[in-house]
C-alpha cells in the first residue's frame, strides 16, 4: 500500500496571503476616507458654530419678547435691538449689542445707566449688524471670528397696533 504524499504548491501559500493582504488595504483604506470625512465634517460644525449660535439666540429671545416692543436703538453708543416689557409696572430693557468684538447682552430698568462693557458677553463676534426691514420683519447678519458670516431674517409673530 503507497500513500500518497500530497504535494504543496508556491499557490496554496501566496493565495491566502495576498488575499489577507488585500482585505488589509481595503480596509485601511476605508478607515482612512471615513477620517477625512469625520475630520471635514468637524471642522465645518465648529466654523459654523458662532454665527450661527448668535442668530439663534437673537431670534429666541425676540420669540421669547414676542409682545410687539421690538425695535433697534443705540445703547451706550452701540448699535442695540431694544426688548421692551413691563413688569408690575415698572418698564425694563433689554439691550443686545456688539461691542469690542462680543455681542452682549444688558438688562436694565427704565432710566438706569451702564456702560457697554458692562453687559453680559454672549459669544465673541468679528462683526454684528441688524437692521428693520418692516414693522415686524428684522434682519441680522453675524461674522464669527474665523470670517464665516451667517444672515438670518425674524419675524416678531405679534404687533402692537
Amino acid at each position: 500500500m503507497r500513500f500518497r504524499v500530497k504535494q504543496r504548491h508556491m499557490i496554496d501559500f501566496l493565495f491566502p496571503v495576498a488575499l489577507f493582504f488585500v482585505f488589509a488595504l481595503s480596509a485601511l483604506t476605508v478607515i482612512l476616507l471615513a477620517t477625512k470625512i469625520y475630520q471635514s465634517t468637524t471642522e465645518n460644525s465648529s466654523l459654523n458654530y458662532t454665527s450661527r449660535t448668535s442668530l439663534s439666540y437673537i431670534s429666541e429671545k425676540i420669540h421669547q419678547q414676542d409682545s410687539g416692543k421690538i425695535s433697534l436703538g443705540t445703547f451706550s453708543g452701540c448699535d442695540a435691538l431694544v426688548l421692551d416689557q413691563d413688569m408690575n409696572g415698572t418698564a425694563y430693557h433689554t439691550y443686545i449689542y456688539a461691542y469690542q468684538n462680543e455681542l452682549k447682552e444688558i438688562f436694565l430698568k427704565d432710566g438706569a445707566r451702564a456702560n457697554a462693557s458692562a453687559g453680559q458677553t454672549i459669544l465673541k463676534v468679528q462683526n454684528f449688524s441688524m437692521e428693520q426691514v418692516s414693522d415686524s420683519l428684522f434682519s441680522f447678519q453675524c461674522t464669527d471670528e474665523t470670517g464665516q458670516t451667517a444672515r438670518s431674517l425674524i419675524s416678531v409673530r405679534s404687533t402692537v397696533f
